[in-house]
């Protein structure tokens, strides 16, 4: 549920604040809309009809309320040797002609953006919200993931499959969390069970999961804009769990292959991990045993002091990026934070180079070769999709600051309380309650993380995405 939602009231800043946000979808050169010649193509394309027909099997989709653009969908069953998992993910591949006007502008945009008055699609909606889509109630191509665990949760073998499916059920994550706190039965039952089983394997591999909270701009139905905080739910955890074991999948079969994309990120050094302690030391929360793994997953989320450590520990989950590979088998080729080999290979969607991924992994599962296409459009996915997510970096955090300031706006002159997140020299990232704002300001002398301190606004610049603070 969210911890905070904090509105823009006054009608004067409401306009400002619409008038600096278009301001920043131009400077992110991010278009909502697409080329004739785009959407002509986007319009006349089908996919194939697979042979395989999976319509019998319940499947179903989880997302956040309201979602069209559905890449997965799962099918989760306890067998006599443990359990298996099925895993629908969106055929994209199968819609998008290589080098076609869909692809090139896909590969122009890298991924979808999301914005305060809504998202910018990587595909164009006829593709990306409806017939590559896996919405409820109408047939539609997948890649279908089907993994075999034992009473462990440990995989015990894997297979991929291009099928035609069904979804029985949109689920979100609220009113199914809600549902299984409430013990009843539904298509996401046993998501809790093998959820946990897969948090056990992370442990077992010497994995660490963050789950900062989220931090979004959300434009209500009445068109005024809000700052939304919130923790995820365990049901997001556990459901993310599968998306790991279906990038750790995909890994191991380009990895087999000895051609393919794998999303990488060194293991911390010993600085990094000397700085981590020495912080935790001085919040009163010392990581004294243990992978950094299993004390991240042992903090209290309840705790005031756990928001500064989860920030603190950012700094270990730095460094990630995209490693191609023809022929030679990388030799870095773990995602530390997974402690495996890792693919992005679950929101074709919304991300390009998961297409790429699952072209590739559909290939060597039928014993055919990668095509020619692929190999030869490689090398340029990690700078595109670099580009693509410096591009969607810049456009949150402005968003965010933007509205921040829009919410400070009316308690300039004013004092009010924040708590102290992380110290940054003489000034501090602090958090305010109400309005849900994050920012930077000037602190007390002896000041630490988790710390109330008392602020006036001074400034708030709607159009700059600036706020100013006074001790």
């Amino acid at each position: 549920m969210p911890q905070r939602r904090s509105h823009v009231s006054t009608s004067a800043a409401q306009t400002e604040l619409a008038t600096a946000l278009a301001v920043l979808r131009e400077a992110a050169e991010a278009s909502l809309g697409f080329q004739p010649g785009v959407l002509a193509e986007a319009d006349s394309a089908t996919a194939p009809q697979p042979t395989l027909d999976l319509r019998d099997l319940s499947f179903a989709t989880l997302d956040p309320e309201g979602s069209r653009d559905l890449d997965q969908a799962f099918q989760l069953e306890r067998t006599a040797s443990g359990y298996t998992v099925r895993y629908a993910i969106a055929d994209v591949p199968a819609f998008v002609v290589p080098d076609g006007a869909v692809d090139a502008e896909a590969r122009r945009r890298g991924q979808t953006l999301y914005a305060a008055d809504g998202r910018i699609p990587l595909h164009p909606p006829v593709l990306s919200e409806d017939r590559a889509s896996l919405l409820a109630g109408v047939d539609r191509p997948a890649l279908v993931w089907t993994f075999s665990l034992d009473p462990t949760g440990a995989v015990t073998g894997f297979r991929l499959e291009r099928a035609l499916i069904r979804s029985r059920a949109q689920l979100d994550y609220e009113s199914t969390q809600r549902s299984l706190d409430r013990g009843e039965d539904g298509p996401a039952s046993l998501l809790p069970e093998i959820g946990a089983l897969r948090i056990e394997q992370e442990r077992l591999r010497g994995g660490a999961s963050l789950n900062l909270p989220d931090e979004e701009v959300v434009r209500a139905p009445d068109g005024t804009y809000a700052i939304e905080r919130r923790s995820p739910l365990p049901v997001e955890e556990w459901n993310a769990q599968l998306s790991l074991m279906t990038g750790m999948a995909a890994a191991s079969l380009m990895l087999d292959a000895g051609i393919g994309i794998l999303r990488t990120m060194p293991e911390p050094d010993a600085e990094a991990f000397d700085t981590f302690r020495h912080q935790t030391e001085a919040l009163g929360r010392s990581w004294t045993t243990g992978t950094y793994g299993e004390y991240l997953r042992g903090l209290d989320r309840r705790d005031p002091i756990t928001l500064p450590v989860l920030e603190a520990a950012a700094s270990l989950f730095r460094g990630a990026g995209y490693r191609v590979f023809d022929g030679a088998v990388p030799q870095d080729a773990v995602q530390a934070a997974i402690a495996a080999p890792y693919a992005h290979a679950t929101a074709p969607l919304r991300r390009l180079v998961d297409r790429w991924t699952l072209t590739i992994c559909l290939a060597v599962s039928n014993g055919e070769p990668v095509p020619g296409w692929v190999r030869d459009s490689l090398d340029e996915l990690p700078a595109l999709m670099q580009e693509s997510s410096q591009r969607a970096s810049r456009l949150n955090s402005a968003t965010i600051n933007t509205v921040e300031a829009a919410l400070l706006t009316p308690l300039v002159g004013t004092t009010i309380e924040a708590t102290v997140i992380a110290l940054r020299g003489e000034r501090a990232t602090i958090q305010i309650a109400e309005p849900a704002v994050t920012a930077t300001a000037p602190v007390p002398p002896g000041a630490k993380p988790g710390d109330v301190v008392r602020l006036r606004v001074t400034r708030a610049d709607i159009a700059a995405g600036e706020v100013e603070f006074a001790l």
